[in-house]
């Protein structure tokens, strides 16, 4: 196993773990709560059950390593979601909120694990016999 595999695996660890704790956060704070706040941006407020239910399940399932082109493929859709729709107009760092500069880099650790994956310590390695590259 090269360094790239080992590069690969701390991306999917840290971005499942940042996306768990999002995901929890979410449902902490009441999903009828971020259904409200999405809708308070003119976004559908079902929405705001999907992105808590992906970021949870896409947190779980990358730290595991299980689906991870997927849920990397999912949680760069809600990155994309979240910078042009409540993030764009505060610019890249923001004045009064956050700007879009820590969604550019989630999007971007999300995108190399589509284009890559991860398969080191990764149960789809397991499940599925998939030999690293």
């Amino acid at each position: 196993m090269g360094k790239y595999e080992w590069s690969l695996l701390i991306l999917r660890l840290v971005l499942g773990v940042t996306f768990l704790i999002h995901g929890i956060a979410k449902f902490q704070m009441g999903l009828g709560n971020v259904a409200g706040w999405f809708e308070s941006i003119g976004v559908l407020g079902f929405l705001g059950y999907v992105v808590a239910f992906i970021e949870l399940l896409a947190g779980i399932a990358l730290i595991l390593g299980f689906g991870t082109r997927v849920f990397s493929a999912l949680i760069a859709l809600v990155m994309l979601g979240a910078i042009f729709t409540a993030k764009l107009s505060a610019g890249f760092m923001g004045a009064e909120t956050a700007g879009y500069e820590l969604d550019i880099a989630l999007l971007s650790m999300a995108a190399v694990l589509v284009i890559s994956g991860s398969q080191l310590f990764a149960v789809d390695s397991k499940l599925f016999g998939v030999e690293t590259e």
